[in-house]
């Protein structure tokens, strides 16, 4: 269950030198913000930040963008981030629907979604981060080498995902295990909060790794 309405968490956020207030400024030019030309990755629905910041501190060479909805949920991290020195770590408080006003064409190097929101109703299928919208959405601004890699406990999202893919004339599956934790993808998963969780229960951990299959 997310987290909701901490009192005090947008103000929080608003004051916070970890978040980018304007990315519209920076569409075309990110690596200026960042003051370097590194490879930019970007988790969508970020929760907490126990993986992106993982991320982080074991590649200083790559610069990171967390993006989440939720204020309260934003704020967990950004309280994460305090504690750390990492220059290479921001945040976005970002609806990825308007993803295209912020990264230009082939910006981002890779792209993150774990445990996604399953919108299990079919009528909100389109909010879902691995519909054919959102798959347009990545195609536009993912670099022509770059990569998407998605985990799930949500097996029904999970096909559905699968599906949107191989319905897709611009993506291909690279990697594909419905038990991630008792598979040859295991070496070097980096665990999310939900992730450590399921896990504990026993919940078998779906993933893709997808790239382009048309530039």
């Amino acid at each position: 269950m997310r987290l909701r309405n901490i009192k005090g968490s947008k103000e929080y956020i608003d004051a916070s030198p970890f978040v980018i207030h304007s990315p519209e400024d920076y569409k075309g030019k990110w690596n200026s913000f960042f003051k370097n030309n590194n490879p930019i990755h970007v988790e969508i629905g970020m929760g907490k930040g126990q993986f992106i910041h993982a991320l982080a501190e074991q590649n200083p060479d790559i610069n990171y963008i967390g993006i989440e909805m939720y204020s309260s949920v934003l704020y967990r991290a950004l309280q994460r981030r305090a504690k750390t020195d990492l220059k290479n770590l921001f945040f976005l408080r970002f609806d990825a629907r308007y993803l295209c006003n912020i990264f230009e064409q082939y910006e981002l190097n890779r792209i993150y979604l774990n445990f996604s929101d399953p919108w299990p109703k079919d009528r909100h299928a389109k909010r879902r981060l691995t519909s054919p919208n959102f798959l347009s959405i990545y195609h536009h601004i993912l670099e022509p080498e770059g990569y998407i890699q998605f985990k799930t406990d949500n097996r029904p999202l999970f096909d559905f995902s699968v599906e949107a893919v191989q319905d897709s004339e611009l993506w291909k599956i690279n990697e594909i295990t419905y038990d991630l934790h008792h598979s040859e993808f295991l070496e070097g998963n980096i665990m999310t909060e939900y992730e450590d969780r399921f896990v504990a229960e026993g919940k078998p951990i779906c993933r893709f790794v997808i790239s382009r299959s048309v530039i």
